[in-house]
């Protein structure tokens, strides 16, 4: 998967573990990046190299709820309402700046990201297995941008950011580019579908297996504990951030070719799988501080078991 991917992407490798985690993890993602660093490309490759049904919706301030999870549509031959699936029915979903609309559209996510259905007129509709969400998002300090709410937030298996390339990674865009490289042609650039929906169980079935001793178990509730007791946030993580960040965890374990999670695989899936489930205080932000410094003085204060 990371071979498909780098055929179109340069760079960007902490983004590409992260969706392949969370695709092990049955967990949906947020991407955050200014415009220009290949947050749909990157979207798009992964799905080519899965042979999964894949959408895509684009988020304006004009989208309504019902152009996402679908409505009832009157015909007029059977004078009967009938329900026209929206594009939310597929195993991949990017929604694309989905920070672009405002909060009533974004919240028609948030049945179908915790239950894996939709429910129009009191009926509830299964999506499809798998389901999987991934949103493109601008910095909140963009223009036309509104934050998603915490509730969603919550939602989200993990947030990973995507920076500006260093000039090497930079210099080999711009070669692709040169040499005729199309980003909306990515099956000229030699991207191949090298998975489906057999493989992605067959590897979720083995992730399920590893193993997680109560030490370790202990230590990311520390983790997620110690956050809610922090002076700089006004919100620490919820019993669902533990959660998620054991799953995280032990797909990083599997991913490292082991079949047990230790004290650094908690480190490691820690900054993206909490960063955006907590929330600063008002005077903490003033001065600076951000959640990857809170997380950072969490992860040193806690003692790690040996």
């Amino acid at each position: 998967m990371r071979r498909e991917v780098a055929k179109a992407v340069v760079g960007q490798d902490a983004a590409v573990s992260g969706l392949i985690v969370a695709l092990l993890c049955r967990g949906h993602v947020l991407l955050e990046g200014v415009p220009g660093v290949a947050k749909t490309l990157l979207v798009r490759t992964l799905s080519a190299a899965l042979d999964l049904d894949t959408k895509r919706v684009q988020f304006t301030p004009d989208l309504m709820p019902g152009d996402v999870t679908g409505s009832l549509v009157y015909d007029a031959r059977t004078a009967e309402f009938s329900f026209r699936p929206g594009p939310v029915f597929t195993n991949l979903l990017l929604a694309d700046e989905i920070n672009r609309t405002p909060p009533k559209t974004q919240a028609s996510l948030l049945e179908a990201m915790e239950e894996r259905q939709v429910s129009v007129d009191g009926t509830p509709r299964p999506l499809p297995d798998p389901f999987v969400v991934i949103a493109t998002q601008n910095p909140v300090e963009y223009e036309g941008t509104y934050s998603l709410p915490e509730a969603q937030l919550d939602r989200f298996l993990l947030k990973l950011t995507l920076p500006l390339p260093e000039r090497e990674d930079e210099v080999e865009v711009l070669a692709r580019h040169a040499a005729g490289f199309d980003p909306r042609d990515l099956r000229a650039a030699g991207v191949r579908t090298v998975g489906g929906v057999e493989l992605l169980a067959r590897a979720r079935a083995e992730v399920g297996r590893v193993q997680v001793a109560r030490e370790v178990l202990g230590y990311a509730v520390d983790v997620c504990r110690a956050t809610r007791e922090s002076p700089s946030l006004s919100l620490g993580v919820s019993p669902r951030g533990a959660t998620a960040l054991l799953a995280t965890s032990r797909a990083w374990a599997w991913l490292s070719g082991r079949g047990y999670v230790t004290p650094d695989d908690v480190k490691a899936l820690a900054h993206p799988t909490l960063r955006h489930r907590v929330q600063l205080r008002a005077e903490a932000e003033l001065e600076g501080v951000t959640a990857e410094t809170v997380l950072d003085t969490v992860l040193a204060s806690v003692a790690v078991p040996r």
